[in-house]
């Protein structure tokens, strides 16, 4: 029968992926059940029936927590709520969760409204597609049950060894509900961490308006779940009525670090720019800056500066990787005939070079930095064709439409990101 979803409502059987979960059973520990991302159950297999007596048929579609619903008659009441959390973080970040030693009792089949006492230690571990998106959770559990209750047994049977082995569960317990708790107050501080490193950089970007750069649309989307934020940064800066100077980049760390280097960086280019010949000039500039911020070599950037009456893009890369300009006919180009290494690499200084090129109006120039393009096991020569491909599937969109349609071509648009995302997309 088709089981019900959050809050009760009906929900169809989920089929899930097409994944081989026996082959997937035998490659991890039991007893185990997988949940899709809506968190319905999808496979299930013997050990986990046997553990909660029950069958396939009762567990496959059903939302976990209907399946496996809080114990009304527990003063704590609370096992789902710290399960919720954990799935859900499994979600958000997708990184694996240890939830340890935990009391869940479960409903007693074919007696309404009795529950049956159960601990159980708890792992939940994501699976990810090819663009490290969680497609998956494996649910894996140990029934822990008979340890917790050798404290009865112990004084039941009044040995020695009883005793000794009731001190030892009682002590597991505690400690293992003391490490719980600490680990529940280290991801609330690391999310507070989070928090700050991102309105810090909220504060450090630019605001750009569609009244300001009419022309121009910028998506940024941080790394979730992650303190790998704040790295990414963007800069347009009018030089005056016919020439713009637009700018990417990306600083190597995390968290508050990176945000504050982040912050130095674009702010030191920015005044470059407006004193410098060209984009080359301003990134040597920002090189020799680099050197003095402590954080900021191997950082990556690239510059570009838009003359619209001469039609021409000038641009010069620091290790960056290139521009794309999507031509007013469809074809794509990659701006990669002025790449260098990254801010701070040479230990001479030697001036970068630059290149330029013309464009017909109607074309579109597409800056970014390596989370679009950048994925795991992959070489990004893979990344950047699918981005080619997106832009020239949707040439004739304006810089807004455009924008998400390569965020959602590319992947970049739900789900745990690896890193963070920058993207500026400029109508010529």
């Amino acid at each position: 029968m088709a089981g019900r979803g959050p809050g009760g409502r009906p929900r169809e059987r989920a089929t899930g992926p097409q994944i081989d979960y026996e082959a997937l059973f035998e490659a991890i520990p039991t007893p185990v059940l997988i949940l899709g991302r809506d968190l319905v159950i999808v496979a299930v297999d013997d050990a986990y029936l046997r553990d909660t007596q029950r069958t396939r048929e009762e567990l496959i579609g059903m939302y976990v927590f209907d399946a496996f619903p809080d114990n009304p008659g527990d003063p704590d009441h609370s096992a789902t709520r710290s399960l919720e959390n954990s799935l859900r973080r499994v979600l958000r970040t997708g990184e694996r969760d240890i939830m340890g030693l935990m009391k869940y009792d479960i409903p007693v089949m074919g007696e309404p409204g009795r529950f049956e006492e159960r601990y159980w230690s708890t792992i939940n571990t994501p699976v990810l597609d090819r663009e490290g998106r969680v497609e998956l959770i494996v649910h894996r559990v140990e029934d822990v049950t008979e340890f917790v209750r050798v404290r009865e047994r112990g004084a039941v049977e009044g040995t020695p060894l009883s005793l000794r082995a009731e001190t030892m569960g009682a002590d597991v317990y505690s400690r293992a509900r003391e490490l719980q708790e600490l680990n529940e107050a280290l991801r609330e501080a690391h999310a507070r961490e989070r928090e700050t490193a991102l309105a810090l950089q909220r504060a450090m970007l630019p605001r750009s308006s569609s009244e300001e750069h009419p022309y121009a649309a910028v998506r940024y989307r941080p790394a979730v779940g992650s303190l790998n934020v704040c790295g990414d940064w963007y800069e347009l800066t009018e030089l005056s009525a016919d020439r713009i100077a637009v700018a990417v980049g990306d600083v190597v760390g995390q968290g508050l670090e990176a945000a504050c280097v982040m912050g130095q960086l674009r702010s030191a280019l920015s005044a470059a720019t407006r004193v410098a010949a060209g984009p080359a000039q301003a990134l040597e500039v920002l090189g020799l800056y680099a050197h003095f911020v402590e954080g900021a070599l191997a950082a990556t950037a690239v510059q570009v500066v838009i003359d619209s009456r001469a039609h021409s893009v000038v641009y010069s890369c620091a290790g960056h990787p290139p521009p794309a300009l999507l031509r007013a006919d469809g074809r794509v180009e990659l701006l990669d005939a002025a790449t260098d290494p990254p801010l701070g690499a040479r230990t001479e200084q030697v001036a970068r070079p630059q290149a330029d090129v013309h464009y017909d109006p109607g074309s579109t120039l597409v800056l970014y930095t390596d989370g679009l393009v950048e994925r795991r096991d992959e070489d990004i020569d893979a990344g950047l064709e699918r981005l080619t491909t997106s832009l020239a599937r949707h040439s004739g969109l304006g810089p807004e439409a455009l924008a998400d349609a390569v965020l959602e071509d590319l992947g970049v648009t739900g789900g745990p990101a690896a890193d963070d995302t920058a993207l500026v997309v400029i109508g010529l």
